[in-house]
């Protein structure tokens, strides 16, 4: 009980030495800001930013729609269609039985 006291008098003593000096110390630190902000470099690099995010939109929103349908598909008891892995063709041929002289049936040499 007693730590309960220390906190709301420690709420109320901040608040009143907040609201004191805060309004005055408030419209600074806006001030200061707003002058940041209407910087004509600050402005630059939001405009590049803004451009950025407008020509990744639409890939993140895709991104983000295909991850949700597959959310309520595991959700909802649905099993996603599998996205195949491209296949990759190697140009190496396979090796031939008949001319390693070996055969899977009786050969002496397996050393079991």
């Amino acid at each position: 009980m007693r730590g309960k006291i220390l906190f709301v008098a420690g709420l109320g003593l901040g608040y009143l030495l907040g609201t004191r000096a805060g309004r005055e110390k408030y419209d600074e630190l806006k001030t200061a800001a707003l002058k940041v902000w209407n910087d004509p470099r600050v402005q630059k690099q939001v405009d590049a930013v803004e451009d950025f995010v407008k020509d990744k939109a639409p890939e993140v929103a895709e991104f983000v729609s295909d991850g949700a349908k597959n959310i309520v598909d595991k959700v909802s008891g649905k099993v996603a269609p599998a996205k195949k892995p491209p296949v990759r063709r190697t140009t190496a041929t396979k090796p031939t039985s008949s001319s390693s002289g070996s055969s899977s049936s009786g050969s002496s040499s397996s050393g079991s």
